[in-house]
Order: structure tokens, then C-alpha cells, then sequence
């Protein structure tokens, strides 16, 4: 039996220009929050915004078309574009891989959305890979989407802390069978469904339509629904959740952890940002802390590993990780051998 590889070609990116400051993020908070606390704790310098026509499937247009360009694939050899972008889009019902699919060239495609918020990225590259190990007619895939529920986010909401960081940008990611190099290997998620419904966009769904009396909120009602709970349960289980799921990729991989050379990480408060590399005995070259971009939701590991590449931080042989977590709640890990595959 033939063993099949799937490797990842290259990566592509829409960054929007507008930015909003950590001074233009400090005084929307009213003063609650200071422009040095939100550099210092929260970690953001600036985050991108989106401009005009910057919406969530025509970012990832862009993001698509840059990946093209990156790796010189053809468009019409894709054979399936995987959604990943956010529900907040241009028009509520359309599915956002088979517009981009179209606005790309990949007419040989099929295309569908997945969706987990922002652990989606690295559930769909296991997904892809999955789904190209089983079906001989999926070769290449391409994995993008654009994200901005920053729009959602009340800074006036001492509750949202944990989200001032969102931002908006696209992002894609083309996995290619048997490519003999930059191998993804093995995934691990985890969900837990006793925080499902503890944050969310209040209204705009079928239990809370919006309506006249309640539109200007219902525009920024990203919220915890039940801030204790979601806080007390994160507290004991996030960080022992994600270390699982590394441990459980690696060991799914047949590599030791030791050999974790950088780690393509989301966005979030830059004390939790250096523990987790300390746990992991990282240095801080091993990562890039995204202070520039904000949390661009399940884009953040594509920026990274885009990033990491540019800085010469990914280079052959180089063992990464992805990991995320997204509301709901999830987490994820993925291991990548960078490089061509040893013989």
C-alpha cells in the first residue's frame, strides 16, 4: 500500500490598511482601559480594521488570489476550496468557498464552508488532509476565508477584554497530495459543550431577531452570556486542554515534542502568550507575538506561518505547530515537518 502525504504548498494574505491604535482602542473603552495597559497587558500596538469593500469573502478573494500568485498553482487545478471564513459576511445565506471559488478561476473545484470559529483553520487543514487520503479525485485544496467580528465587539463592555483584540483580515493556506515536502502530520481537537453557549452575537438569530428598538445594539452584541462560568471554566481547563492536544499531535505524528522548533499561534494577552512558550521550552524567536495584527479569529496561523517564513523562523526542517481556540469551545494543535520529506 502506497503511503500518501499531504504538504503544504505555500500561503497567502489580505491585510486591510486601516488600523486602529491602542490610544484609538484605549479612549473607545471610555477611559476604562489605559493605551499602556492595552500595549502591556493586552498586547496590541495597532490592529488592522477593515476599509471600504473589505468584507469577509472578498478578503479572502484577495487572500486567495495572493496564495495563487505565492505558489504559482493554477487555479483550475484545485479540486476542492474550503471555507473558513466568519459567519459575519456580505450577505447572511451565501456560501463563501463557492463565491471565492469563482472569483479565483478554480471552476474545476467544488467548494464548501466549515465553520469553528477560530479553531476552523486547523480543523480544516485535518480535514482536507482526511478527505484527500480518502478520495483518489482530491489532490490539491485550498483552505481560505477573511474574518472581521471586531465589528461586533463594545469596548465599552468591561466584560469583552478578551476580545478587544479582534480584528479583520484574509487569509489562505494550499495543501497538495504526495508533495514530498512541508508534511502535515498529525491534529488533535478537543471541544467542550458546557461552554456553548456562554459567549456569542446576542442578536440577529431567530430567538432575538433585531428589530427597530434594538438595532443599534444589536450591531455590537458580541457577548459573554455568562461571564462567570465561561472565565472559571477557561481558568482550569484552557491551558491543560491545549497542552493535550500538542501532546496529542505530536505523539499522532511519531515525533517528540522536544523537536518543536516554532509555534504559529493565535493572538491573545502577551502573559499567557510567554507562559505557554516557557511551557513549552520556546524562546520568544520561536514564535511571533501578533501585537501588529490584533486576533484575526482562524486566520492567525496562516499570518503566522506567513510571517515565520518571510523572518527565515520556518526554514527545512523546521518541526511547527499550529494551534488555536475558538468559542464554543474548542481548541486544536497540528504538527508540520517543514522541508523536503528525509529518505
Amino acid at each position: 500500500m502506497t503511503t500518501v502525504n499531504v504538504g503544504v504548498v505555500g500561503t497567502g494574505l489580505y491585510i486591510p490598511k486601516p488600523r486602529m491604535t491602542a490610544k484609538e482602542l484605549a479612549d473607545a473603552t471610555n477611559g476604562v482601559w489605559t493605551e499602556d495597559a492595552i500595549i502591556n497587558k493586552l498586547g496590541i500596538l495597532e490592529k488592522p480594521i477593515p476599509g471600504e469593500n473589505d468584507g469577509t469573502q472578498e478578503m479572502g478573494v484577495r487572500a486567495g488570489l495572493d496564495a495563487l500568485k505565492n505558489t504559482g498553482i493554477d487555479p483550475k487545478e484545485i479540486d476542492l476550496v474550503i471555507g473558513i471564513g466568519e459567519e459575519w459576511k456580505e450577505y447572511p445565506l451565501t456560501t463563501s468557498a463557492i463565491y471565492i471559488q469563482e472569483q479565483i478561476g478554480a471552476t474545476n473545484a467544488w467548494a464548501i464552508d466549515l465553520q469553528q470559529r477560530c479553531c476552523t483553520c486547523v480543523a480544516a487543514m485535518k480535514i482536507a488532509k482526511d478527505m484527500m487520503i480518502a478520495d483518489d479525485s482530491i489532490n490539491t485544496v485550498m483552505i481560505v476565508g477573511g474574518y472581521r467580528n471586531g465589528d461586533f465587539v463594545d469596548y465599552t463592555d468591561k466584560a469583552m477584554s478578551m476580545m478587544y483584540n479582534l480584528s479583520a483580515g484574509g487569509g489562505a493556506i494550499i495543501l497538495k497530495k504526495n508533495y514530498n515536502r512541508n508534511v502535515l502530520l498529525g491534529s488533535h481537537i478537543m471541544t467542550d459543550g458546557t461552554m456553548a453557549r456562554d459567549a456569542g452575537v446576542e442578536f440577529g438569530g431567530t430567538e432575538k431577531p433585531i428589530t427597530k428598538e434594538n438595532i443599534d445594539e444589536a450591531y455590537r452584541s458580541l457577548r459573554l452570556f455568562d461571564e462567570k462560568h465561561m472565565k472559571d471554566r477557561l481558568n482550569d481547563v484552557s491551558m491543560p486542554n491545549w497542552i493535550q492536544c500538542i501532546d496529542k499531535a505530536f505523539e499522532k505524528s511519531g515525533v517528540d515534542k522536544k523537536e518543536l522548533g516554532y509555534l504559529a499561534v493565535l493572538h491573545f494577552k502577551y502573559s499567557m502568550h510567554k507562559y505557554m512558550l516557557e511551557l513549552l521550552g520556546l524562546n520568544e524567536d520561536q514564535s511571533i507575538y501578533l501585537s501588529n495584527y490584533g486576533h484575526m479569529g482562524q486566520i492567525d496561523q496562516i499570518l503566522s506561518l506567513h510571517l515565520a517564513l518571510g523572518e527565515g523562523k520556518v526554514v527545512d526542517g523546521t518541526v511547527l505547530s499550529m494551534i488555536s481556540a475558538g468559542i464554543g469551545y474548542a481548541w486544536a494543535a497540528n504538527v508540520i515537518k517543514w522541508g523536503p520529506i528525509e529518505s
